[in-house]
């Protein structure tokens, strides 16, 4: 009978902890938000001025120097002005990462990530404030950054709507990502691997200073294969509505990467990878 009853309470018990890793709190979401948010606010002078100044200098060096020296890689279309989305996608994707990477990896280094994994809140909770934060920060800096590109040349926007739906999932895309990277990592230094490693060199190839189809014809085929090419062509649509950009496949790329993403971080929470001592 005792066994029955220890049997049926460790039942019980894990029937708790599923339902807890799948409840939905917003009191506890807003409190993990408002935290990495305030942390943002607190030091933005110094969130923003490095990329506005690094986008700054892309169109002194690219726009002006460089651009007015070449052919308009679109017909009508100044080479600054082109450079805007790319500029803008170049830095989501590296400052999402940062900022969803070092927001899961400095409680880790702390040892205070215990306290929050044995607090009354799901996995899912922590997963919607901590990305969530990282990507309102990218949305931020996005929209800065295309403030200060209008300082320096003419910007038009075709599809305004598109362009901020883009500008959403990619940077809630690339802070789940992050978010993995933070889980991932085991020092500072692995934190800045796959970002300089990988996503910088895949982004520079994306054509984020160039359309593809300027590239050798056996390359196109091979630059096709970098899903990062399909995100940029997207969201330059979204500006200049340029025919070779497939609207339809920026979205699925889109789409199948978050869901990618989110099947790792679901498995990282069921298995405790690198969560638990």
């Amino acid at each position: 009978m005792k066994d029955a009853s220890a049997t049926l309470g460790t039942a019980s018990a894990r029937k708790a902890i599923s339902s807890s890793a799948l409840s939905f709190n917003g009191h506890s979401i807003w409190a993990m938000y408002r935290f990495q948010m305030v942390r943002f606010f607190r030091t933005i002078g110094e969130s923003l001025a490095t990329p506005v100044i690094t986008t700054a200098l892309y169109f002194v060096v690219f726009g002006s120097a460089i651009g007015s020296r070449m052919a308009p890689v679109v017909p009508g279309l100044d080479y600054g002005s082109f450079l805007v989305p790319g500029l803008i996608m170049l830095s989501i994707f590296t400052n999402s990462i940062f900022n969803a990477s070092f927001g899961i990896y400095f409680p880790k280094f702390t040892g205070t990530i215990y306290e929050l994994l044995s607090a009354p809140v799901s996995y899912l909770e922590i997963v919607i404030a901590f990305v969530g934060a990282a990507a309102t920060k990218s949305v931020i800096l996005g929209l800065v950054i295309l403030a200060t590109a209008y300082l320096f040349v003419p910007v038009q926007i075709l599809h305004p709507v598109e362009m901020v739906v883009f500008l959403v999932l990619v940077s809630f895309a690339f802070s789940l990502f992050g978010f993995i990277i933070g889980i991932w990592a085991e020092s500072f230094e692995q934190l800045n691997f796959i970002p300089m490693l990988i996503v910088t060199p895949l982004t520079f190839l994306g054509g984020a200073f160039y359309t593809i189809d300027m590239l050798p014809k056996d390359w196109q085929g091979i630059a096709q294969l970098n899903p990062v090419v399909h995100l940029i062509s997207g969201y330059r649509w979204a500006f200049f509505g340029l025919e070779g950009d497939n609207v339809a496949i920026s979205l699925g790329v889109t789409f199948a990467f978050i869901l990618i993403l989110l099947g790792i971080v679901a498995w990282i929470f069921r298995t405790g990878y690198r969560l638990r001592s």
